[in-house]
Parts: structure tokens; C-alpha cells; sequence
């Protein structure tokens, strides 16, 4: 497909319908049915997103003779037999519930997709209509996932050897280049991954809900966008982050006074009921992307054309 070649790509004038289109589609009129359809696709959409303290004085020596660290490593040996049992019970269990919340959520993305794009509140037509995009997106998930894991996972279990090297053994250079240098890897591949992340969820399955079933087609399309444009991406992303602190200060504001009714605080902390309650924020969220795109051709524009 031939991409066109827009003469102004902006990140404010998508603002203005994003929060026009939000005001259409939930308050007028307002229809509790309604919005409570959406927030359910909305809290698919996002199923499954939702550190340490130093001491001083003398809790650390670095002299190989630290007690804190001795002390845990005998209490890690000591029920190693039950640390192992327990973790081969419990991280297989985890894994599965990671698992499925990715496929719910890759579902959920084309649900709400299709509930903000064509302003309706529909739960089983999405589901069924999308459901070979969803799966195409889930397994592009669970391979990325995988792959973070390992580019993360090696890089943090080295952190935690160089520090446990620091801590037996008192100052060592060679444990300090180690562990600079997996922490400066480990920071290179998430913000990599997040930013794989961030692209696919904005841009990838709007294509995808367009033009093609397939995550991996898909991100052919958003590279050559992404190929043309690397100035207005870029911006995006900087603006995006502009966007998330705006939207994390009303969503606080929001609990801040729902302090003032106990009631309403605790709402808020229900996965489901926090995001109805959000809604307008969460759905605007997702028609600025939707709005963005679109500037780049008809070929994007979800509002506009009906998906094959």
C-alpha cells in the first residue's frame, strides 16, 4: 500500500476532535448502558497494566563479612528444598495468568478500537469480528515478551550477581563495570521494548483493524510510516508522555477528592469500576492516537473507512 505524504503532521490539532468525538460518544447523550459497554472494552483493552531502601551507620560492610547478607544466604539455604517447591508451583501459575491476561487484552484492543472508532457500545460483534486479529496480536505479544524477558532477565540476574559479589567481598572493580554495565543494558532494551509496546498499541492494530489480520503485516506498515516520519514520531512520543502526566495529574485530582467520600476512594481501586469511572480519560487517550494517525492518509483513518 502506498503511503501519502501529508504536508503538516501535528500533535496538537488532534486534541480538539479527540475531546469533541469523547464528548459525543459518552455525554451526548449520556447512556449509562452505554458507557458502561465501552468501559468494559476499555478495561480489557488495558487488563494487566495497571524498590529498596539504603540504611546508614554500620548495616553494610564492605569488607566480605557483611551479616545482613550472611544471614540471608543461610536462610535461603536453609529451606532451599522449600524456596524451590513452592516457586515451581507458584511461577507456573503466574505464567499462565500473565498469558491470559495477553490474550484477553490483545482482544480487548480491537473491542475498544472499534467501540471509539464508530462510536458504539458493542461487546460480542468485536469480539467475534476481530478475534483473528486479536490472536495474530496476542502471539506478536508473547514473542516480544518472551524476547524482553531474555534481554532483561540476563541483564538483571547479572545486576544481582555483581551485587551480590560487591557484598561478599567489599569493593571490586571488576563487579562495578559488571553491574554499570547491566544496568545500562537493561535500561537500553525496556525503554526499546516499551517503545515496541507504545507503537503497536497506537498505531499497529488501528492498521491492522483497517487493512490486515496479521500483527506482523501490520508492523511492516507502521515501519514505513514510522521510516517517513522519524521527526513526527519522535514528537509523538515526547508528546505522549506530556499527555500520560496530564492525565495521571486529573486522575489524581479525581481521587483526591474522592478522598473527601471513603466510598468513592475504594471505587476507584476496583479494576473495573476505576476504569468506568476514568472512562472519559482512557477513551480520549485512545482517539487522540486514533485522531493522530489519521493525518497521515485516508488509508488510516478508522472514523472514515469501514473495515474489510
Amino acid at each position: 500500500m502506498g503511503l501519502e505524504n501529508p504536508q503538516r503532521i501535528s500533535v496538537i490539532d488532534p486534541i480538539s476532535p479527540a475531546i469533541e468525538h469523547v464528548r459525543l460518544m459518552l455525554f451526548k447523550p449520556f447512556d449509562l448502558s452505554k458507557w458502561l459497554t465501552i468501559g468494559f472494552c476499555a478495561w480489557l483493552a488495558q487488563l494487566g497494566h495497571g524498590g529498596g531502601g539504603g540504611g546508614g551507620g554500620n548495616g553494610w560492610r564492605a569488607d566480605g563479612h557483611d551479616p545482613v547478607f550472611h544471614a540471608i544466604k543461610d536462610g535461603i539455604l536453609a529451606h532451599l528444598a522449600v524456596i524451590i517447591f513452592v516457586g515451581a508451583i507458584v511461577i507456573p501459575i503466574i505464567i499462565i495468568i500473565m498469558v491470559a491476561l495477553c490474550w484477553l487484552r490483545s482482544r480487548g484492543q480491537f473491542m475498544f478500537v472499534h467501540c471509539v472508532a464508530g462510536n458504539k457500545a458493542e461487546v460480542a460483534v468485536p469480539w467475534n469480528k476481530f478475534a483473528r486479529h486479536g490472536n495474530s496480536l496476542f502471539l506478536f505479544r508473547i514473542v516480544l515478551g518472551f524476547i524482553g524477558f531474555l534481554a532483561i532477565g540476563l541483564p538483571v540476574a547479572a545486576s544481582v550477581f555483581a551485587g551480590f559479589v560487591m557484598c561478599a567481598t567489599g569493593f571490586n572493580p571488576a563487579a562495578i563495570i559488571g553491574l554499570t554495565g547491566a544496568v545500562f543494558v537493561t535500561v537500553v532494551v525496556a525503554v526499546l521494548v516499551g517503545l515496541i509496546a507504545k507503537f503497536t498499541t497506537d498505531f499497529v492494530v488501528p492498521i491492522m483493524f483497517l487493512n490486515t489480520e496479521s500483527c506482523v503485516a501490520g508492523w511492516k506498515q507502521c515501519l514505513a510510516l514510522i521510516g517517513s516520519n522519524k521527526a513526527q514520531m519522535l514528537l509523538y512520543i515526547l508528546f505522549q508522555i506530556v499527555i500520560c502526566l496530564v492525565i495521571a495529574f486529573i486522575a489524581l485530582a479525581i481521587c483526591l477528592i474522592g478522598c473527601c467520600c471513603c466510598c468513592a476512594s475504594i471505587l476507584l481501586l476496583i479494576p473495573y469500576i476505576g476504569t468506568v469511572i476514568l472512562l472519559p480519560l482512557i477513551a480520549f487517550k485512545r482517539a487522540y492516537s486514533l485522531f493522530y494517525l489519521r493525518q497521515f492518509g485516508t488509508q488510516f483513518d478508522v472514523f472514515s473507512v469501514q473495515p474489510a
